[in-house]
C-alpha cells in the first residue's frame, strides 16, 4: 500500500458521537422544538439514533409536509440550545493533533448543517483544516474524494459506507449508536473502542512498511 507516497495524509472525521458527544445538546434542542411547536418529541429516544440527517428523525414526529419547515426551525434554535451543553468526545482533540503531528490534514465531514457543525468545533476549540456539512452515508464520499482523504473515522455504519464509497480506509469508533460487531459487519477496516486509541493506531498506519 503506497498511501504515503501517492498523497499527503488526509484524515476525515465524522462529528456527532465521533468528535463530539452531541446527545445533551440535541436533547435540549428537541425539547425546545417540542415546547415551541406543541408537538411531542421523545428526545431520549431521538438521541439514541444520531447520525442520519435531521429530516429522518423529524419525520417520526411531524407530518411529512411539515418536516422541511421544522428542520429550519430546529437549525435556527440549535445554536442557542445545543452548542454550550455539548462536550468533546474523549480523545477528540488528541486525534486531530495526531493527524497534524503526522504531517497530515484533518477534515470534518458530517450530515449536520454546516454552520452549526462549525459552531460546535469553535466552541470546543477544535480546529480542523476543513468542515463539510450536509453529507450522509455514501454522499460523504463526495467530500472525501474532493479532499483526497485516505482515511475516514466515524461511529455509524453510514460512515463506513461513505469511506468505502470513497475508497478510503474505514476506521470506526464504537462510541455512537452502532456497536463494534455492527461496524465490522458493515465493512469497517479498523474498529477502535474510542478515539483515545486513534493516535497509536495512526502511528502504526503511517509508519507501516510500504
Amino acid at each position: 500500500m503506497d498511501h504515503m507516497t501517492s498523497r499527503a495524509l488526509t484524515v476525515g472525521f465524522d462529528l456527532d458521537m465521533t468528535l463530539i458527544d452531541s446527545r445533551p445538546g440535541i436533547h435540549a434542542c428537541y425539547q425546545a422544538l417540542s415546547a415551541r411547536t406543541g408537538t411531542y418529541i421523545d428526545a431520549d429516544l431521538a438521541v439514541t439514533r444520531l447520525g442520519p440527517p435531521l429530516a429522518e428523525e423529524l419525520v417520526n414526529w411531524f407530518p411529512a409536509e411539515q418536516v422541511e419547515a421544522m428542520a429550519d426551525v430546529y437549525r435556527e434554535m440549535y445554536p442557542t440550545h445545543a452548542v454550550a451543553p455539548t462536550p468533546a468526545m474523549a480523545g477528540a482533540r488528541e486525534a486531530i493533533a495526531a493527524v497534524r503531528e503526522a504531517g497530515g490534514r484533518a477534515i470534518v465531514v458530517t450530515a449536520k448543517y454546516e454552520p452549526n457543525a462549525k459552531l460546535h468545533l469553535s466552541h470546543l476549540g477544535i480546529e480542523p483544516d476543513a468542515v463539510i456539512g450536509g453529507l450522509w452515508a455514501e454522499s460523504k464520499a463526495e467530500a472525501l474524494r474532493e479532499y483526497d482523504a485516505g482515511v475516514y473515522v466515524g461511529d455509524h455504519t453510514g460512515d463506513v459506507r461513505g469511506a468505502r464509497t470513497a475508497n478510503a480506509l474505514s476506521v470506526a469508533v464504537a462510541t455512537g449508536p452502532c456497536d463494534a460487531e455492527e461496524l465490522r459487519a458493515a465493512g469497517a477496516d479498523v474498529v477502535l473502542t474510542d478515539l483515545t486509541e486513534f493516535p497509536s493506531w495512526l502511528a502504526g498506519y503511517v509508519n507501516a512498511p510500504l
